[in-house]
């Protein structure tokens, strides 16, 4: 082998043709595997060592390994400023969130103080901040209001005979119920991150993941529409909840409470107005301006002087619990309700945090443990629960500020639990006036983010319109079919759209471009020219069970060669052909009886001359009877015997009788003279074999080779070709002779093959690169 560079760009290289065992030996394939025996690595992982121990404690503890180098004159700075952001953000957000989850609001602070500081311990992400997020929250409320309705706690007023709901023990059921989803929660995340499930996230596309958080932003909209007019709503759960939902507060409308929408009218216009001043400026202003806190605190101050609640009845946060409530086990008999619920928030929470501390890690040039994340995500909800907390994620808006302020490790997220910390302790209870109005508008301002999604629609019907089914298919579901059950419906279509896209896979012909060794689609490109009497085959899919059959069709119709009509016919011609020879045999006979007869009762003066005319009668060489006429030109009585015609050319292989008009016998007849001697199945694009492969490329060649065509592979992976050894199906000659490195090794050797059988006539010509 001779390889050169003669220029920068170009190259030239000088080998043989390369059959598959040819390279075996010339790249001396390894008998055997790298891999140490599973005993040794059976022993291996359970041999104990201090190393082995320092490197596993450090694995799943990483606080171990980043905090002993944390550098106080590096990271200090950006670590307090973005954690002081971060823990002001909490506070409105919590509280806001809670009400979503169907709790009250502390019961946010207590999610934005645990599971942050346990995640600090456990997690890898130095930038996303853990919390409550709008899209938990609302899943976690749908459960809390499905197994906690109001209808289970009406009691009768004995005043005035009415039904009324117990609030107080509504509430606390609702916690009971929360703190079970997510301790079940908890604990699947960290079983899923044991046996690093961690890629279970991967089959959550992004337009999937995109479109359910749209939904589920729609959802959390129509939720809290209620607290921006002032009404009462009854709260639906189930498919088509959402259509219920909007029903009734198009009915409750004339029952707005205008104060309560112009407390919500004036907080939105000065949150958005704020918010972009923040974008805007955002590069010179030190920090952004705390404007949740800012319209937490004033409206606070002017509902408790004005005493709208009194005045005006607008709906306010009531009694916030000042201090920390002592830990509790969650209620281990609400577990298997919830189950079913738990398992879609797993995933969802999941593939949000990921994502969002992946894309964190790329852009600042360090990795997270996909599997680590799940113990972390896991340890934080199931030890959580017991502090009365509900399901935590990352929060995007909150993550972007974090890192915006210069937050460099985890210490910003332990600033600020502190802050929520001073906050339930001391301050939490004096927002008691606050109205729940203000914590709407808080909630649909950080949920534009979402909206913006919508941009997805004419992006994705420009660039993949499959990908736009996902996300319409995801966001209609989860509408109207419920968060866990539109999940389901997304993911089951998801993966339909895979499969179709593996069944109806591009198939294509390949041309030769002249001059060079590559092969390319005829379609796509002009310059690509056919070899004549070879078909190169590429499918742009693995070929499996799903699309065996109709690859197998696909070549027929590319290289004009239908198997079946094929087979057909010979079958037909074969059988009529020994219908033939049949017919001559009796033919034969009969005359030679005659003779015979005659003989024996002609006068004995002509038995000389009848014997000279006996003569004549000669006997078939292939023993099929007496005929007249000589047999080297075939010829009966001056009829043609097609059982002395020439071996047809391949070009003349079973012709149909002149008889045969029919359009079928006409389009048959062109099918047959083909001109077509090889075929070449380019398997490179095939990641695995299965046993319907294995017998459809089998069947390939067996039936082309009924027709006298040959059928070559080329650019087979060494996967492959060791599945189609153990399918044991082929011989050993077929895998040894007609297996090729590539594409051109294969056309070279069927070009040698050819020009071997057909000597002196003129063939296509390629020069070996």
């Amino acid at each position: 082998m001779q390889v050169g560079i003669p220029s920068p760009g170009e190259f030239c290289v000088q080998r043989k043709v390369l059959a598959e065992s040819a390279l075996d030996e010339l790249a001396r394939r390894r008998t055997h595997s790298t891999k140490p025996p599973l005993a040794e690595r059976v022993k291996d992982s359970l041999r104990c060592s201090v190393p082995r121990l320092k490197r596993a404690v450090l694995k799943w503890v990483p606080v171990l390994s980043w905090l002993p180098q944390y550098s106080i004159k590096e990271n200090a700075v950006g670590d307090v400023v973005s954690g002081l952001s971060v823990g002001i953000m909490h506070l409105p957000q919590g509280m806001a969130y809670a009400l979503l989850a169907s709790l009250t609001p502390v019961f946010g602070l207590y999610t934005s103080l645990y599971p942050v500081l346990i995640y600090f311990i456990f997690g890898t992400s130095r930038h996303i901040s853990i919390g409550t997020f709008a899209v938990i929250s609302i899943m976690v409320g749908s459960v809390t209001e499905k197994f906690g309705p109001d209808s289970l706690f009406e009691v009768v007023n004995g005043t005035n005979g009415t039904a009324e709901v117990d609030i107080e023990a509504r509430d606390a059921y609702r916690v009971q119920i929360a703190c079970a989803v997510t301790a079940v929660v908890g604990v699947l995340q960290i079983l899923f991150g044991l046996v690093r499930f961690g890629f279970v996230v991967t089959y959550l596309s992004e337009p999937l993941v995109r479109g359910y958080t749209t939904a589920v932003a729609l959802q959390v909209l129509l939720s809290q529409l209620k607290y921006v007019i002032g009404v009462n709503t009854t709260r639906y759960t189930g498919p088509l909840s959402q259509v219920y939902t909007l029903i009734d507060l198009c009915s409750l409308l004339p029952k707005t409470n205008f104060a309560t929408l112009v407390i919500s009218i004036v907080a939105l216009f000065v949150l958005i107005l704020v918010k972009e001043l923040n974008a805007c400026y955002r590069k010179k202003l030190p920090m952004s301006i705390p404007i949740e806190l800012i319209v937490l605190i004033v409206a606070t101050i002017v509902s408790y002087f004005a005493q709208i609640r009194i005045r005006y009845e607008v709906d306010v946060v009531g009694v916030i619990p000042s201090g920390l409530k002592a830990p509790r086990v969650p209620d281990g008999n609400l577990f298997m309700k919830v189950f079913g619920d738990a398992f879609a928030i797993v995933i969802v929470s999941y593939a949000i945090s990921i994502s969002i501390s992946k894309t964190m890690a790329l852009k600042h040039g360090y990795t997270v443990d996909s599997n680590q994340e799940l113990v972390a995500l896991g340890l934080s909800n199931m030890l959580g629960a017991f502090f009365q907390c509900y399901v935590v994620t990352a929060s995007l808006s909150r993550s972007l500020v974090q890192e915006s302020a210069g937050g460099k490790t985890q210490v910003a997220g332990v600033v600020s639990s502190i802050i929520v910390l001073i906050t339930i302790l001391k301050i939490g209870s004096l927002f008691a006036e606050l109205p729940k109005a203000i914590l709407a508008t808080i909630v649909f301002v950080n949920l534009k983010g979402m909206f913006k999604q919508f941009h997805d629609i004419p992006v994705l019907w420009k660039s993949n319109k499959m990908d736009l089914m996902i996300w319409l298919v995801t966001w209609v579901a989860t509408i109207l079919l419920n968060l866990d059950i539109g999940l389901a419906v997304s993911v089951v279509f998801s993966m339909l759209t895979v499969i179709f896209r593996i069944q109806l896979p591009r198939y294509s012909i390949l041309g030769h471009v002249p001059g060079t060794e590559l092969y390319v689609d005829m379609d796509a490109y002009e310059e690509a020219k056919q070899i004549p009497g070879i078909t190169i085959f590429r499918s742009s899919a693995t070929i499996c069970y799903t699309n065996a059959e109709m690859y197998l069709e696909a070549l027929q119709k590319k290289s004009g060669i239908n198997i079946m009509k094929l087979l057909t016919e010979k079958k037909r011609l074969e059988n009529k052909l020994k219908r033939q020879q049949e017919k001559e045999k009796r033919k034969a006979k009969k005359v030679a009886k005659k003779q015979q007869v005659d003989l024996n009762s002609n006068m004995p003066e002509h038995n000389s001359s009848e014997k000279k005319k006996d003569q004549k009668v000669l006997i078939s060489p292939m023993g099929e009877g007496p005929t007249h006429g000589s047999p080297m030109n075939g010829h009966v009585d001056g009829q043609v015997n097609s059982a002395y015609q020439k071996d047809p050319k391949v070009s003349d292989m079973y012709p149909v009788d002149d008889d045969d008009s029919s359009k079928e016998d006409v389009d048959v007849k062109s099918e047959t003279r083909h001109h077509m001697h090889s075929i070449i199945l380019d398997l490179s694009t095939t990641s695995f074999v299965d046993t319907v492969t294995a017998k459809t490329l089998n069947n390939i060649f067996n039936d082309f080779g009924e027709i006298d065509v040959s059928v070559y592979l080329a650019g087979c992976q060494v996967c492959i070709v060791q599945q189609l050894k153990r399918a044991g199906i082929f011989s050993e000659s077929i895998l040894l002779n007609n297996l090729f490195v590539t594409i051109h090794d294969a056309v070279l050797h069927t070009l040698e093959t050819k020009a071997l059988k057909d000597c002196g006539q003129d063939i296509f010509c390629i020069t070996k690169m």
